[in-house]
């Protein structure tokens, strides 16, 4: 069985619990069968310590160490972040073409819109967004979107923008069939996160039935939303585990074949290898 976490932050992870030892926790989380995660930028500003923290786990840093997860990058501007800051498409292709770690770099954001932590969906927010789905249609990579409170016009802006040109994911997906139909048809890929196995979450499972397989995704969105058993505390890749598990006993598969199956659908929706 090899997971897959689609989605985490790890350069937020508590490390406690593994001796303050970043290693240490990607050695535990090979053990446990995560081989694979796609470490998501929110910031430019922590784009460089996160990175160097990563450095030995990437894809493409041919030193990477074995036994260990492979790490693969996105490159983008949290829709809350830096509040008022709108990035050029021309620069965010810029940054992400020139980058050092270029050849890690699979995927573009996260972007998208929040309106939880701006209540009146400032124009900015907006700018930003489009700006990140354009960056990603010229460098031919999929868009990582993070929607909150916002499902009606963050599917607008996807579908005004095409998005279906560059594809992408809904990032933690917590809304209606409605809305997971409207990025189905463009393309995209839903990812749930543990947010699924909530005991609140019964219409979110459902949802979670009628998503085609192929589209299917699994992530922890690290150190957040950790899933129960451990709702509350904070979160790391490893428990990504339970997510799979849930969305395998709502459809009826096994944990290996939810497993199997995520994975291969996040290697083809990042267009990546598969890794070791």
């Amino acid at each position: 069985m090899q997971l897959f976490d689609s989605h985490c932050h790890l350069d937020r992870v508590e490390l406690e619990a593994f001796d303050n030892d970043f290693d240490r926790f990607m050695q535990v989380a090979h053990e446990e069968a995560v081989r694979q995660m796609l470490c998501v930028a929110i910031s430019p500003s922590f784009w460089g310590s996160m990175t160097d923290l990563v450095a030995p786990y990437l894809a493409g840093n041919s030193d990477r160490k074995a036994g260990r997860p492979v790490v693969y990058l996105s490159y983008g501007l949290h829709p809350t972040d830096e509040v008022g800051e709108v990035i050029p498409a021309d620069d965010l292709v810029s940054a992400i073409r020139e980058d050092r770690h270029a050849d890690s770099i699979v995927a573009v954001g996260e972007t998208g819109l929040d309106y939880f932590h701006c209540e009146r969906g400032e124009r900015w927010q907006h700018d930003r967004f489009v700006a990140h789905i354009e960056a990603a249609k010229v460098v031919g990579k999929p868009v990582i979107i993070h929607t909150r409170g916002a499902p009606g016009d963050t599917m607008d802006v996807l579908e005004r923008e095409h998005a279906e040109e560059c594809g992408g994911v809904m990032h933690c997906f917590a809304e209606d069939w409605d809305t997971a139909r409207r990025a189905l048809d463009l393309g995209f890929y839903i990812s749930f996160s543990g947010i699924v196995t909530f005991k609140s979450a019964a219409e979110l499972r459902e949802v979670a039935t009628k998503v085609p397989a192929d589209r299917l995704l699994v992530e922890t969105d690290s150190p957040y939303l950790s899933p129960v058993p451990y709702r509350g505390k904070p979160n790391n890749p490893i428990r990504v585990r339970h997510v799979a598990e849930m969305l395998a006993d709502v459809r009826g598969m096994t944990l290996d074949e939810m497993a199997d199956l995520t994975r291969r659908n996040a290697e083809r929706w990042l267009g990546i290898d598969r890794g070791v």
